[in-house]
Order: structure tokens, then sequence, then C-alpha cells
């Protein structure tokens, strides 16, 4: 059975009290000795005599969505016949990077099908797409099955605090532990690991599937990049020769698709570059793919006369690359606006000196209906959507 989990917004769902309870017949024997040498930290699983039951209590410490404490919290949950049986919630933590599970839980009767795993598995995929550098959250040596199942989901111990919760958290056999799921790092990858080159046919599919995969629920629960790139290799503005692909050990592993574009004005109309998407598959992200294939197709843009490129891109990216914000070339946007996302960079020295006025991409980026995209899905394995922070639709 296939179940769909939905944003549970702060405004309906703050204070909502989550009947976390566990019954547990083992525990985590926790010493911590010093030594000549530094600390000796131990933890050796250990029997209670009797099954010992952990349940919240409606009070200030109960399990709640959007506690008070909490900055820029974003919960999820999933209802049966009007009744939430089932929530996960995070929370940035900004000063490290890392993105903090802070309540977890799934009804008695909806456990062991899997929805915890889901559950988990969109903390994991909100970290993505924030760039954070892990996912972490507390539990206690207690909790046994909960440490299993952390495990079981890719949670290594990362830390623990012996007085947590009390000054004999070790003495009431309740030691908070910290478990941490942290994304792989991969390092940066040279001209001579990838192959930067023109896409064929036989790609058609790889490079949709891998773009569909580097925008679902980026931008928007789903996404219709991938839809673009199979409408715009039949569109008239699309520039095939100044578009390519990355590829590595025959896997596609990004794009970068470029299209005609042009400035209006007083002093006439003028012919510009875009491009979009460029984009990298998730796993691949951050080892400078995207780099590599915008700093090879500039080139070729420069060599074929083209003297500059306007993009809508990512203000945190763009810059470092040596894009600056429209207003510093007398461009705007079609309505007349400029803002961050709004970016353009010479190919040729003093390239958009005399080029002002507003700007205007292909008509194939407004042509992207939204039956069409949900048909076009279906080629390719279904992905959930989901809602995210930060998502511009």
């Amino acid at each position: 059975m296939e179940y769909i989990f939905a944003h549970l917004p702060k405004d309906k769902w703050k204070g909502k009290i989550l009947p976390i309870a566990y019954t547990t017949n083992d525990y985590y024997d926790i010493s911590v000795d010093k030594t000549e040498k530094g600390y000796d930290i131990k933890l050796e699983k250990k029997n209670f005599s009797e099954p010992v039951h952990h349940s919240s209590h409606e009070d200030e410490d109960s399990d709640r969505l959007y506690a008070d404490y909490l900055d820029h919290a974003y919960a999820w949950g999933l209802e049966s016949e009007g009744e939430l049986v089932a929530a996960i919630e995070t929370a940035p933590e900004v000063w490290s990077n890392r993105l903090r599970i802070t309540e977890l839980w799934v009804a008695d009767s909806f456990q062991k099908k899997g929805i915890g795993h889901a559950l988990i598995e969109i903390a994991k995929e909100q970290a993505r797409h924030e760039r954070r550098r892990g996912v972490v959250l507390e539990t206690q040596s207690c909790n046994v099955n909960a440490i299993e199942f952390y495990q079981h989901e890719g949670f290594e111990l990362i830390g623990l605090d012996v007085c947590s919760y009390s000054n004999t958290d070790i003495e009431n056999k309740e030691v908070r532990l910290e478990f941490g799921w942290l994304l792989d790092k991969r390092p940066k990858v040279t001209g001579k690991e990838v192959e930067i080159r023109s896409e064929t046919p036989e790609d058609f599919y790889a490079v949709e599937l891998m773009t569909q995969h580097a925008f679902w629920n980026k931008y928007q629960p789903g996404c219709d990049e991938h839809y673009l790139v199979h409408q715009l290799r039949e569109h008239d503005d699309y520039l095939p020769e100044l578009s390519r692909i990355a590829v590595i050990d025959d896997e596609v592993v990004g794009c970068i698709m470029y299209t005609k574009a042009k400035v209006t004005g007083g002093n006439g109309s003028h012919e510009v570059l875009t491009f979009g998407p460029l984009c990298v598959h998730p796993k691949w992200q951050g080892c400078g793919i995207g780099e590599l294939l915008l700093k090879e197709t500039m080139i070729l843009g420069r060599n074929q006369g083209y003297k500059g490129i306007i993009i809508f891109g990512e203000p945190d990216y763009y810059p470092r690359l040596g894009f600056q914000t429209c207003d510093t070339f007398d461009i705007t946007t079609a309505s007349g606006k400029n803002f961050e996302a709004f970016m353009g960079i010479e190919l040729i020295t003093d390239g958009f000196k005399n080029i002002e006025g507003k700007y205007y991409s292909s008509d194939i980026f407004e042509n992207l209906p939204s039956e069409a995209v949900e048909q076009f899905n279906k080629n390719f394995p279904p992905l959930r959507k989901l809602t995210f922070p930060g998502q511009i639709f």
C-alpha cells in the first residue's frame, strides 16, 4: 500500500501532542571511567528484570509539534480516517549545518509497515536539498527498539550525554544518545574523470531521468525540468551545438541545455544566450561537475560569437563562477525588475556594453502544462511528491 505523506502546517498543528510510548525489555548500560590515558566509555546491552514502559505526559515536556523553542521547524504526517497516525518534525541546526529530527512517531497499529522508513527518507531528502552535512536525532539508552531501527536506517552513534534528563541518568538507565546519518562527501572531480560531450538519441532517457532526480521536490512538489529537456530538443530556440552532458563510467551525471534569448531596448534587439536546466545527479552534486559543464560550454559560446549569458539561477552558486546581477548591465526582466536570482555574465570583454533593456527568454519555458508533465512522469519509476521548506511554487 502506498501512503500519502502531507505537510502539517504550523498554523493548524502547533501544539499537537504525539502520544509517544514504548515498552522495552533491554537497555544499554553506560559507564564512563577516567583512566590515566583519558576516558574509558562502554555501552553494554543488558536485560531489565521485567519490561519497562515509557510514555509521554501532557505537560511542558510532552512530545508536541512546533514547540516554542524550535526555530523553523517543519512537519509531515500521515492521516487515516481523519486521525493523525504518524508524524516527523525537523528543524535546522544553522550553526552546525545539520538537520535535526525533533519528533518521530508512528501509531502502534501502523508500525511494521515501512512508514517509519518513509518518514526518515523525507528527512534525508530535505537534508540533501538544503545541502546539510547530516541528519541527527536523540534517543534514550533504554529505547533499544528505536536504536536498532535507526541503525537499520544508516544512523550511527555520534555522542552521548549522561546528565541530559537528570543528574542520575546512568543510574536511571536512561542516557541521552545522539545518532547521526552523514551525507557522503565525494571529492572534486577533474576533467580527466568526466567526459563532457554532446548528447545522442541513445542518451535521451538517461538525461531526462537524471534531470528528474536532480530537481525532484527541489522547487516544488515533483518537478517539470525533465519534461522541459524532452521538449527543448524539438524547439527552434534550442542550441544543441552548445549543450552538453557529463558522463562518468557510462553513467549520465549532469547536463546543461542552451537556448537563444534576447534583450530588447532603445538600441534594438540583441541575441544572447541562456541555459536551463544546468543540473547534476544528487549523488554527484558538490563535486564540480556543474562547473565543468558551464566552463566548457562558455568557451563554445564565446567561440561562436555570443556576447553573454543571462539566467535565472541560485544566488549562492553562480556569483562565484563570475555571474553578476543584471542591474550591473542595465538589463531588467521583461516586467522591468531586478533581483538576486536574475544574473548575467559577459563572454567577451564589455560584451553587454551596448546591450540594455528588457530580457526575454524562449517561449519554451512558458509551455509546460501540468497535465502533460504528469503524463510524461509515467515513463519513469514513480517518485513521491513532497512539500519542503523553501520551495518556490
